[in-house]
């Protein structure tokens, strides 16, 4: 088949306000990044908030010496409830990326649902076995740190 999802949950000690005002600003990606994957915004004077049709594209480091360009679409925004950024050129056969906020009690419940087929057919299968799975799980798991960091010290 070759579809696959990944699903992250992480909960903020934040106000949904705060919450979607840091993560609806494109610009905060790259300080949510992995510095080891070289993520370089190429989309000059980017707004400081997302919003339907918007185009982001950037370079970024999926592998070790190989760069790729990547050109994303925010497809769909409901202020304060979730976003959906689907890759339009890169490295992916498709990907789709729901970023969804939900106010609890003692903060935030930030939910990443990542849709998405590697290239190549049965060779993108033997790749995601061996390495685009785990890859993904250290993005998040850094992005989880960088976000708790982000939140704690203010």
């Amino acid at each position: 088949m070759g579809f696959h999802q990944f699903r992250r949950e992480q909960e903020l000690p934040l106000s949904l306000e705060r919450a979607w005002a840091f993560l609806s600003n494109p610009v905060n990606l790259q300080k949510i990044t992995p510095g080891e994957m070289g993520f370089e915004i190429l989309t000059p004077d980017l707004p400081e908030k997302i919003y339907p049709g918007m185009i982001i594209a950037y370079r970024v480091g999926l592998l070790p010496g190989w760069r790729s360009t990547w050109v994303s679409e925010i497809t769909q925004v409901e202020e304060g409830r979730y976003f959906v950024d689907e890759q339009r050129i890169g490295p992916y056969a498709m990907w789709h990326h729901q970023h969804l906020l939900e106010s609890r009690e003692r903060g935030v419940l930030m939910t990443d649902i990542v849709s998405y087929k590697p290239p190549f057919g049965p060779f993108g299968e033997l790749a995601r076995l061996l390495f685009i799975r785990r890859r993904l799980e250290e993005i998040f798991d850094y992005r989880e740190r960088a976000l708790a960091a982000e939140f704690s010290s203010s």
